[in-house]
């Protein structure tokens, strides 16, 4: 939920976060309800030698909402727990335990980005993030996009491995 008065296009964005991730959405699967269900062989399938599974999703997509926020609140001490940050490794040997650890990681990394975006002055939404070509606003909506480019290659993984 937004702050009661918060500016209509953070609510907007934050709108369109939450259906990329985790709300019923008219599109389809959502990333979050993409891994309901999710059982540890799944996860770690792959269709080829060298191709992502679904594991992988999980920790790049957590960071990458790490990455956006990072840019937002433009703080450089934070840092993502897992290594390496971009396309980290599933832990060696994976558990349920470590699964539902990392889907709970990128669950965590939502939440957190949500908070980041309600913080954020809509009137910077238009300037250019340090370092990037894009806007703040852009950074958002990508997000929300990476989200659900993902989410299909998940649910194509998952239908393949049946």
């Amino acid at each position: 939920m937004t702050a009661k008065g918060a500016d209509s296009r953070i609510a907007l964005l934050l709108q369109n976060i939450d259906g990329a991730f985790g709300k019923k959405a008219w599109h389809g699967a959502t990333l979050r309800g993409s891994l309901r269900g999710l059982e540890v062989r799944t996860a770690l399938w792959r269709p080829a030698k060298g191709r992502h599974n679904v594991w992988e999703y999980i920790l790049h997509t957590a960071y990458w909402k790490y990455i956006v926020r990072r840019r937002l609140t433009g703080d450089k001490t934070l840092s993502f727990p897992r290594k390496p940050s971009n396309w980290p490794d599933p832990p060696e040997g994976g558990t349920a335990k470590a699964l539902k650890h990392d889907i709970a990681l990128l669950q965590k990394e939502h939440d957190l980005l949500r908070e980041a975006i309600e913080a954020f002055s809509a009137s910077r939404l238009n300037r250019r993030a340090p370092e990037s070509i894009w806007t703040y606003a852009d950074h958002i909506h990508g997000i929300a996009a990476h989200d659900l480019y993902h989410t299909g290659q998940i649910q194509l993984l998952k239908r393949l491995q049946r």
